[in-house]
């Protein structure tokens, strides 16, 4: 009980951006299976991280994981960039500018918007005897595919996405963006490098 609480917690915002990813996938642009690969790939890194930092491994030090906001900043831009390109072109409107996320965008992601969950999972984890982080990280890759139903289900449905089919193009860079700035912003890590490079 207590695993599905701590995730939950820590992905909640993972809802909305899946949900803004599989409503890229119903435009056809970005294969559901990647997204739901994506997320695995994204998670598991995230486990892995936190599994290393709980036996006393720093991979990256904490004051620097906000640079991966520049993962899904990076991601929105572009697709916004794609989208004023192609804005009076009627052959790409079923193309989502999200594409270009792929596999590997979808993933890193994951990853970027994962900081609060290594910095929770990382006590747990060293705290937990190891039969009960076993158990845990069971859980939460069960938990994950929940997650991925409930956001494919919401950014499929038909009256989502009849509703959101004039401003996708626009909302899914927006996402992003506002994603990789709140993490950014967030996490300290502008105030750092400003102290950083004066």
């Amino acid at each position: 009980m207590a695993a599905i609480g701590l995730f939950a917690a820590t992905n909640i915002d993972d809802i909305v951006v899946l949900t803004v990813l599989f409503l890229a996938s119903a435009r056809g642009a970005l294969p559901g299976w990647k997204v739901v690969a994506g997320q695995y790939l994204g998670f598991i890194a995230l486990v892995a991280i936190s599994s290393l930092a709980a036996a006393g491994l720093t991979i990256v030090p904490d004051e620097w994981v906000g640079l991966l906001g520049l993962v899904p900043l990076a991601i929105g831009v572009y697709g916004l960039i794609r989208t004023l390109r192609h804005r009076g072109d009627d052959d790409d409107d079923d193309e989502s500018s999200i594409s270009a996320g792929g596999l590997l965008g979808v993933a890193g992601i994951t990853i970027a918007n994962g900081a609060d969950n290594i910095s929770l999972y990382t006590p747990v984890f060293r705290t937990n005897p190891v039969p009960d982080t076993i158990v845990t990280i069971i859980v939460f890759l069960v938990l994950v595919a929940v997650w991925c139903l409930i956001a494919r289900f919401v950014g499929t449905s038909k009256a989502v996405t009849e509703a959101l089919e004039k401003i996708e193009h626009w909302l899914v860079p927006a996402v992003f963006i506002g994603l990789g700035l709140y993490i950014l912003v967030e996490s300290g890590v502008i105030v750092r490098l400003i102290e950083v490079l004066s």
